[in-house]
């Protein structure tokens, strides 16, 4: 498992670049709020931990991460944002719905990446289970979050 020796929420302030002045978009799923709100309080407080001021940080809503797609294509296209970071949790279940939600949900994001000139991070968790997920929004391994905002900031930085 590729976070059982790592702790997500640890990173070097000094080696993060200087993130005042950028604006930060954050898409974010309603589907399993428990994990995505989780996953977005991470975001947010390194965003912030970092020099981002508040009124440079835009939140939206999507109702699950299928649509977060969509929903950081209309942000880039309608905001003035640096970076964008798609916040999601989608957990196995008894069916290959599963497979075929984040299957599209990462080649979204990935397609974003290539056609548009504004970085889209991955934060969504892909999960065997609910216990994985509250271990990686903010539990024993830390919050996937607070790592796709500070490599938010490092591709803002490249970006600009």
């Amino acid at each position: 498992m590729a976070t059982i020796n790592k702790n997500l929420s640890v990173y070097d302030k000094a080696t993060i670049p200087n993130a005042k002045g950028l604006r930060f978009g954050i898409v974010v799923s309603e589907w399993n709020s428990q994990i995505t709100e989780g996953l977005f309080s991470g975001a947010m407080e390194a965003l912030l931990d970092c020099g981002v001021t508040e009124t440079d940080i835009l939140r939206w809503n999507v109702p699950g991460s299928f649509e977060l797609t969509f929903g950081a294509k209309k942000m880039i296209q309608t905001q003035k944002v640096d970076a964008v970071i798609a916040i999601g949790s989608v957990i196995q279940g008894e069916t290959k719905h599963f497979d075929f939600v984040c299957d599209a949900t990462a080649q979204g994001i990935k397609d974003l990446n290539v056609l548009m000139d504004v970085p889209v991070i991955f934060c969504v968790l892909t999960d065997n289970n609910i216990q994985q997920s509250i271990d990686r929004s903010g539990g024993k391994h830390g919050n996937k979050g607070t790592e796709a905002a500070i490599a938010a900031i490092k591709m803002a930085v490249l970006g600009n």
